[in-house]
Parts: C-alpha cells; sequence; structure tokens
C-alpha cells in the first residue's frame, strides 16, 4: 500500500480523449504538488459529483500551485466525453491498461455495477520528488474526499 512518506509508483496510461495521448506521471510532476484523484467510472453520480466538486476548487488547487489529474479505468474515449459534458478544465487519465490502479492499492470490485478492477475513490497529493504528503482512501467508494482538508494538504506542499 502506497502510505504518507512513500514515493509514489511512477506509471504510463493514455489521456486527453480522443487524441488519445501516452501520460507518463513522472512528466506531469513540476514545481509543485500534483494531486492524483482516483474515481470507479465516468458518469456515475458520485464521481460525477467529486469532479464537478475538483473542478469547483481548480482554482483554490492552481493557486496553491497544484496541477490536477482525474484517473479511472474508463477508456480515454469515455474520459474525453466525461470531461465535456461536466465541462472539466483538467486532464482525465484512462488507466484502462490497470498500471496505476493496482501500483497504488486501489483496486475495487463493484459487482452491482458490473464493476471489476476499478479504482476506489483516493485522493493522493504528491511534492516534486513524487513523494506522498497526503492520502486519502474511501471506506465506501461513494464517499467523496474533505475537500477543505484536500485544499490544506496541497498548501502545506
Amino acid at each position: 500500500m502506497v502510505s504518507t512518506g512513500d514515493t509514489a509508483p511512477n506509471f504510463t496510461a493514455t489521456y486527453r480523449g480522443s487524441e488519445h495521448e501516452t501520460f507518463k506521471l513522472d512528466e506531469h510532476l513540476g514545481d509543485g504538488p500534483t494531486v492524483l484523484a482516483f474515481f470507479p467510472g465516468a458518469f456515475t453520480p458520485p464521481c460525477s459529483n467529486e469532479m464537478v466538486a475538483l473542478q469547483e476548487r481548480l482554482d483554490e488547487l492552481q493557486d496553491a500551485g497544484a496541477t490536477l489529474f482525474g484517473i479511472s479505468a474508463d477508456s480515454s474515449f469515455s474520459l474525453g466525453a466525461f470531461a465535456d459534458e461536466y465541462d472539466l478544465e483538467f486532464d482525465l487519465v484512462s488507466d484502462m491498461g490497470g498500471e496505476a490502479i493496482p501500483e497504488y492499492d486501489l483496486s475495487i470490485d463493484i459487482p452491482d455495477l458490473g464493476l471489476y478492477g476499478v479504482a476506489n475513490r483516493a485522493v493522493i497529493v504528491l511534492d516534486e520528488d513524487r513523494t506522498v504528503t497526503y492520502r486519502w482512501v474511501a471506506e465506501d467508494p461513494t464517499n467523496e474526499p474533505d475537500y477543505d482538508e484536500l485544499i490544506e494538504a496541497v498548501e502545506a506542499v
């Protein structure tokens, strides 16, 4: 399990919708914190609520120097449509290949929805060296993080 103080696993995935670009975590670490918001699936009500809430907090996150990425097992195309539907101004990363979700020990099954090996809802903040400075994982994937606590964690990096 990836815990606070650990070096977060690097991973490769895809992003940017139909452009289907390669995403490598280490290429996106910058001058400030990186926020990885893992979520079970696009277009489900709790995930839509969370991504919209993060969009509403985007200015605060960016003012603190953070870069935000949403990550799920959905296809890059689905995530592109999801971002368009909700006017999300941050990138959504597709871990359809299943590299990041298991590396971060966030894989769950939601049989009632027919979802297997998807990401549990989690928010992880990394510093410039890929060190985990904050980690929140939902006990129930319908729960959302404490957004004020997240902003404080980002500002503390």
